[in-house]
């Protein structure tokens, strides 16, 4: 094989869309496959989630320094960030922002001194997010101001139930995951400085269900998340 023609047909056009979408998917847009549980029920093992990483600043390409900022992650929002216990890429839901004091009393929220509202998932939403094979005795709606969402909750004395209070520094945010019991996040590792929060996570792009050989989960398609 020539190899002149092998770097024209083939290498070239390969380095150049390299060369155009690595940068982008650093510093514009990304997916994220998710193999764990710890978001459940909001987001399921073998979502793939779009990440919106001009939600909130513009960064320089496969760094964290910020070229433009507009905006701040906002309480209720699904972030993807860099871990600050092994510097792994997380999924985990802002519940405390600079200046909120958090707490947890037997797997109930507060913030700020208030607790959040809980009300029982509607079986309309079980149905329409695909979320039959979990128990719907744990799945419930958590509002804290004009917030919803759902969160999974088995156990009220589990590991992590009951948590501080604690004030969210300057700078920092306090992050869980939406299945209470089963998420390794700020309860255990503390603080997430802002800079190593990417980006918002949006939607659901497409599921792939792994108990049932990879079969789409259609329903959840382009779902929104929040």
């Amino acid at each position: 094989m020539n190899p002149r023609w092998l770097w024209r047909e083939w290498v070239k056009p390969l380095l150049l869309v390299a060369i155009v979408l690595f940068p982008l998917r650093s510093a514009v847009a990304d997916w994220n496959d998710v193999p764990s549980s710890s978001m459940l029920p909001t987001i399921l093992i073998g979502d793939r989630i779009f990440v919106n990483k001009l939600a909130y600043d513009l960064k320089v390409p496969f760094t964290t320094f910020q070229l433009a900022h507009w905006a701040d992650p906002q309480r209720g929002d699904i972030v993807v960030l860099w871990s600050p216990y092994d510097g792994k890429r997380l999924v985990k839901r802002v519940v405390g922002v600079p200046g909120d004091r958090i707490e947890t009393k037997n797997q109930r929220l507060f913030v700020n001194g208030q607790p959040a509202v809980y009300r029982p998932l509607p079986p309309d939403v079980i149905r329409g997010w695909d979320l039959e094979s979990l128990p719907a005795d744990t799945l419930s709606l958590e509002t804290v101001g004009d917030r919803t969402h759902p969160v999974m909750t088995r156990s009220t004395d589990s590991l992590g139930a009951s948590y501080g209070p604690v004030t969210v520094p300057e700078g920092r945010y306090f992050l869980m995951g939406d299945h209470r019991d089963n998420s390794f996040d700020s309860r255990y590792w503390g603080f997430a400085d802002r800079d190593r929060i990417v980006g918002r996570a949006q939607a659901v792009v497409l599921s792939l269900d792994h108990d049932r050989y990879f079969l789409p989960r259609w329903n959840r398609f382009f779902r929104r998340l929040s």
